[in-house]
C-alpha cells in the first residue's frame, strides 16, 4: 500500500468512527453533525491525493486490508 493510500484509507477509517460517535447517540446526533465536516474534507482530500475517487473496490481493498473487521466477513 502506498503512503498516500494508506493516508486516504486511515481518513476513512477516521470518518467512519466521528461519524459512529456523533450519532450514537440519536438525540444529541444533531448537535454532533456539524463536527464531520472537518473528517469530511480530510477524507475527501486524501481519495483525490491517491488518486481513489471512483475507484471504490480499489478503495475498500486497502480499507479492508487495514482494518479487516470492515470487510464484513466477522460478522
Amino acid at each position: 500500500m502506498r503512503n498516500d493510500e494508506l493516508a486516504a484509507a486511515q481518513a476513512y477509517v477516521r470518518l467512519l468512527e466521528a461519524t459512529r460517535a456523533a450519532l450514537a447517540d440519536p438525540e444529541d446526533g444533531p448537535l454532533y453533525v456539524p463536527l464531520l465536516a472537518s473528517p469530511i474534507a480530510e477524507a475527501d482530500c486524501a481519495l483525490q491525493r491517491a488518486g481513489l475517487c471512483g475507484n471504490e473496490s480499489r478503495f475498500f481493498d486497502l480499507v479492508s486490508s487495514l482494518r479487516p473487521s470492515m470487510s464484513g466477513g466477522g460478522r
